[in-house]
Order: structure tokens, then sequence, then C-alpha cells
């Protein structure tokens, strides 16, 4: 039982003309041997695209990939047919399986009447991340579900889990993990769902938790801390992603 708190300006970062990311774990050029993951929860990427800028179409395996938005845009291609634009308030995932080729982009979107503000035209954030599949070889795949009704009520919200027990938007396939959003008025409060380990990061505002208090882009790791009160703190409106993961890597 315990916990560690991981400050932003701590994170790895990479940094181009085009692309802000900062990295909770070792991703790409950046390593460390003792901060690979935590529970499952193998990449967080704290990422901000420029207008008209992007990833263009490179593979990935075995892995599931949740996106988050928190302004913005981002527009999705696959090769397996699936497109649209990923805005705030919808959850992506996209299970690479065996195998499949994507591409995201800060482009501008139009589809069936559907157009988001400044799409294409100004900065896109967004937090992505990377948990392993229960079982290899499974076929790609791809899920997104608009939940911003359920967060404009605020609380704590499943998004995407493999869990039978939990109802959530999207599934996972891996059944010891569950993501939530926490959204908290000042004051407000919620508990850590119980699990294992559970990742805690901030997107917006402030939250106190364990006698800490932590900002945008801090994260706090824990161990068995499940029923701990998290606690909107400050002004703002307060929002978290909280993986909650009943395993760890390889067990």
């Amino acid at each position: 039982m315990g916990f560690s708190v991981h400050r932003a300006g701590d994170r790895f970062t990479t940094t181009t003309d085009w692309l802000s990311s900062a990295h909770s774990f070792s991703f790409g050029d950046h390593y460390d041997p003792a901060n690979t993951h935590h529970g499952v929860l193998l990449v967080h990427n704290d990422e901000t695209l420029r207008p008209g800028q992007g990833f263009d179409t490179h593979a990935h395996r075995e892995t599931e990939i949740i996106t988050w938005v928190r302004s913005g845009s981002l527009v999705h291609q696959d090769s397996r047919g699936n497109s649209g634009i990923v805005y705030p308030g919808l959850a992506q995932r996209m299970s690479a399986g065996t195998g499949i080729e994507h591409s995201e982009r800060n482009d501008t979107w139009s589809d069936d009447g559907l157009r988001v503000e400044g799409s294409g035209l100004v900065d896109v954030s967004y937090v992505q991340m990377w948990v392993m599949p229960d079982e290899p070889g499974i076929d790609p795949g791809y899920d997104q579900a608009d939940i911003d009704s359920e967060l404009t009520a605020g609380g704590l919200i499943p998004v995407a889990s493999g869990d039978a027990d939990v109802d959530s938007a999207i599934r996972l396939a891996n059944r010891a993990a569950t993501l939530w959003v926490a959204r908290l008025q000042k004051g407000g409060r919620t508990v850590l769902p119980g699990g294992r380990y559970a990742h805690v990061f901030v997107t917006a505002g402030e939250l106190r938790v364990e006698g800490e208090v932590l900002g945008v882009g801090d994260a706090m790791r824990a161990v068995d801390l499940g029923g701990t009160p998290l606690v909107g703190n400050g002004d703002e409106t307060s929002e978290a992603l909280i993986w909650v993961m009943r395993k760890g890597l390889g067990e």
C-alpha cells in the first residue's frame, strides 16, 4: 500500500516544430529502465499538435490504444476503413491486434454535418495511452463513444474497460484494466476505485488526494489505495484520467 507523485515538469519530453509530447514512461529515445510502466499501463503521452500537422500512416501491433482529447480535434484514419474526428468528450479506442496502420492529424474535418469548431486551425491537446491486450493475435478493432453528457453531470465515469463487472462506454481487450474519468467542481468528492494498481493523471484544474495537490500534468501512481478520496481543489473544474488495474505486466 502506498503511492508516489510525479510532477509534470519531470517528464521526458519530445519537442519538434510541430509536436510537443511529454512522456510519463520511457518512450522512443527516452529510456529509463526504472520507469517503463505501472500496472499494465505502458504508454501515457501528453501531446500537442500544431494545425495541419500530425502523424502520417504508421503501423501498430498487439496494443490497446486509447485517446482522450483535451482541446481541439484529432482526425483518425486507419487501414480497416475507420475514419472520424476525436474531440473533447469523445473517447476512442483502437485495438492494433495482429496489425493495423493509421494516421492521426490535426486537420480540418467535415462528415455528415459534423464540424468541430477550429478543427485543423488551432492546436490539439490530447493524451494517448497504451495497455497490453490479454491475448495476442486478436483482430484489429476500433470503437468510440461520445460521453459528454455524462461528463457534464460530473463525478466518476467509466470510459474504457475489459472488466465484465464495469459498464464502460467502450471495451478493452484487457480484463484487468479500466480507465475512469473524474470531473469535479471545487470541493466535489469521489473515491479512487479499488484495484491493485492505480494511475491518476490531472488534465484540468487541481485535485487533492492523500494530502497532495496535483495540478495539470501531475500524476499519482498508487498501489492498493482503493477508497481514497479525490477532492476538487481550486476554483476551476478539475478533471483526471484514472487507470485502475487488477494486475501488473506479465502477471
